[in-house]
């Protein structure tokens, strides 16, 4: 049996390797964590494009989530694309009581387009899933759908905008800025009576997919080795400025 602290990865594929289940996995073996996986969807997506989506049974999800619990033990979980309400009512309903802290990252809408989540299943994940939510990591699109408000694009809107999704019952949301203008990427976090600690790097022009799945895995694997959620935030944001900053290098030299 591995030495290495285990996450539970519950997510759709993404056939381009660029998201989803891939990415997350790839991001959690760099960091050292063993990677458990409940394949909610399949998805025929490339970089530009998003095809046929296949919602795998929420029957299937919640037998794939027993098994993953089954099999050894699970040191935090991350949430990604759930696709229908059924599934979010499948996953809330199969986590256990004492749950390990768990990220969840509100997979609305591909990158390459195409809607992942519709009304009622963005519902059940407000109702079932947010209030168990150790971490909760929207961007700014998926920020202003789930309060019915304009998109932010300033600092201070990001805070306020973060500090009202709080009251939805995360313990911590990390409101990321990356669509936002700006010399520098600002992700905002606050967490408990309102406390918030802002995040920032320099912003670079280049384009990546998955990099709301990275960040999110990242901060998983930082709380599976019992970081607290502050520091696991500053963790996933150094593991993203290092990719990011690495794909530029490779860039120049190509």
């Amino acid at each position: 049996m591995s030495e290495h602290p285990a996450v539970l990865v519950i997510a759709g594929s993404d056939s381009s390797g660029g998201a989803g289940v891939t990415r997350d996995i790839r991001v959690l073996t760099e960091c050292g964590i063993d990677a458990l996986c409940a394949v909610t969807a399949v998805t025929s997506q490339t970089h530009s494009r998003t095809g046929r989506i296949h919602h795998i049974p929420a029957t299937l999800v919640a037998e794939q989530i027993a098994a993953a619990f089954e099999s050894r033990a699970i040191h935090a979980l991350k949430i990604g694309m759930l696709g229908t309400a059924a599934t979010v009512e499948a996953v809330a309903a199969s986590l256990p009581d004492s749950a390990p802290p768990i990220v969840m990252d509100p997979v609305l809408v591909a990158s390459s387009g195409g809607v992942l989540l519709d009304d009622s299943g963005i519902e059940a994940m407000r109702q079932l899933l947010l209030p168990r939510t150790t971490l909760f990591t929207p961007n700014i699109p998926e920020a202003a759908t789930l309060l019915g408000e304009p998109p932010a694009e300033d600092v201070s809107t990001l805070l306020q905008q973060a500090q009202r999704l709080l009251q939805l019952g995360p313990r911590a949301v990390l409101l990321k800025g990356g669509h936002a203008e700006g010399e520098e990427a600002v992700d905002v976090l606050v967490w408990g009576n309102g406390d918030s600690l802002l995040l920032a790097s320099p912003r670079v022009t280049l384009q990546k997919r998955g990099t709301g799945c990275a960040l999110a895995s990242a901060a998983a694997a930082a709380l599976a080795r019992g970081a607290t959620t502050n520091d696991a935030c500053r963790a996933a944001k150094r593991y993203i400025v290092d990719w990011f900053s690495t794909s530029v290098r490779a860039a120049v030299n190509a």
